[in-house]
């Protein structure tokens, strides 16, 4: 079974991710207080732990899953496009609906030389969600793909 590893949100556009032991999560803002939260198909990025660090061997540095700039972090899972229109149940109430890849963008280059190559091949780079239940998540939350 997967677990929730990690939550993270940014109050601005280009500001530091804001790593939290819990989060509410909601139809409106997504992940609570996260600049990027309204209802879109981009509403929560999710990424895989062992496709990160797939990603960081690669480029042989071991890069914080922060500097992803997602906002959960799980294990346990390898995204992939068969996931798209799947559900992520995490804990007991939170649903959350597979959109689409998460792209890799120019800030990941910046970030680290050769990090936005790295997540490109493999759904490496994670996934974009909407929100379709609502409620608390916290880390260590079990997570389930269907």
């Amino acid at each position: 079974m997967s677990t929730l590893q990690a939550i993270a949100y940014k109050t601005v556009k280009k500001g530091p991710m804001k790593p939290v032991f819990c989060a509410n999560v909601s139809l409106l803002r997504g992940v609570e207080n996260d600049v990027f939260g309204r209802p879109s198909k981009r509403q929560v990025t999710v990424m895989s732990i062992e496709q990160w660090k797939t990603a960081c061997q690669e480029i042989n540095v071991n890069l914080d899953w922060l500097t992803r700039r997602a906002n959960l972090l799980i294990d346990g899972h390898e995204f992939s496009a068969a996931d798209v229109g799947k559900t992520i149940s995490i804990g007991e109430h939170v649903s959350l609906v597979i959109t689409g890849e998460t792209d890799p963008c120019a800030k990941m280059e910046i970030a680290q030389p050769g990090l936005e190559q790295a997540l490109s091949p493999h759904w490496r780079g994670g996934v974009t969600c909407k929100v379709v239940t609502e409620g608390l998540i916290q880390t260590e939350d079990p997570v389930v793909i269907a």
